[in-house]
């Protein structure tokens, strides 16, 4: 069973999508589409969460250094500034040796 920790450091089992639609994304707060992405990221969650589509945001640092905070900087960064309401994942690697299994 997969599963990955969300931004908070708890255990997410993928299993509780079974059935859903899932948009799995990389993010970062300081890339030049950062409100374009998470302004039409909670725009889609709105629109089709009701009806089964779940978003995972993972932010990663990997490209550019455009995510250096921490999770807590991260989580409070999108809440407030956009009101992000789906499902921010725990920051990290999106490729290479150490990348996190989802993006394996």
């Amino acid at each position: 069973m997969q599963h990955a920790q969300d931004i908070d450091g708890r255990d997410v089992a993928f299993d509780q999508f079974a059935g859903k639609v899932v948009l799995v994304v990389n993010v970062a707060s300081a890339c030049g589409y950062t409100e374009q992405n998470y302004r039409g990221l909670e725009q889609l969650y709105e629109k089709y969460g009701p009806h089964g589509l779940e978003i995972l945001a993972f932010p990663s640092n990997q490209f550019g250094g455009q995510e250096p905070g921490n999770n807590e900087h991260i989580k409070k960064f999108v809440t407030t500034r956009y009101n992000v309401t789906f499902p921010l994942m725990a920051k990290t690697d999106v490729n290479g040796y150490n990348s996190n299994p989802v993006f394996r």
